[in-house]
């Protein structure tokens, strides 16, 4: 690398020369760099749910189902943690409708309206302060056996 000196970086910043690194791909095939393989998730519990998603989606042709099914295979630290509060605010805004969380629901935050909530998971904490408030807890295997309709359905980020 060599130092380049610009109005914006210090001098003593050394800046990478695209020359001397050429494309992400040079770098990969000089280097053998191995992209890691998507395997999935590893419970056997979450692999058959999405397999039931995937083929509600299909035979529904609804596509709720489906984008459920790629969310729950992400790796478990890219799904959602929910806490109460944030479903509090949604339940207002989302009145009389479901709200799917395709991750876990945890229970910082209290919840005082009566929701109807679809989780991949919940903690103790959390299905306990739902039951008080007249809501209901869902899990997602449940809520494709009690055929709810996708469209009072909305999906929690």
């Amino acid at each position: 690398m060599h130092k380049k000196s610009c109005g914006l970086v210090p001098s003593r910043v050394q800046i990478p020369s695209p020359a001397l690194h050429g494309d992400w791909k040079d770098l990969k095939a000089k280097k053998k760099v191995k992209e890691m393989k998507r395997t999935g998730p590893t419970k056997e519990k979450t692999r058959k749910l999405v397999a039931l998603l995937e083929k509600a989606g299909r035979k529904s042709k609804s596509a709720i189902w489906i984008e459920l099914a790629t969310r729950v295979t992400k790796p478990r630290r890219h799904r959602p943690d929910i806490n109460l509060w944030k479903i509090e605010k949604l339940a207002k805004v989302f009145e009389g409708k479901s709200l799917v969380v395709p991750g876990k629901v945890l229970g910082f935050g209290e919840i005082s309206q009566k929701a109807s909530i679809v989780a991949l998971e919940f903690s103790s904490q959390a299905e306990a302060k739902i039951k008080k408030a007249g809501g209901e807890g869902i899990l997602l295997e449940e809520a494709l056996e009690k055929g709810i309709k996708p469209k009072n359905m909305v999906i929690v980020k």
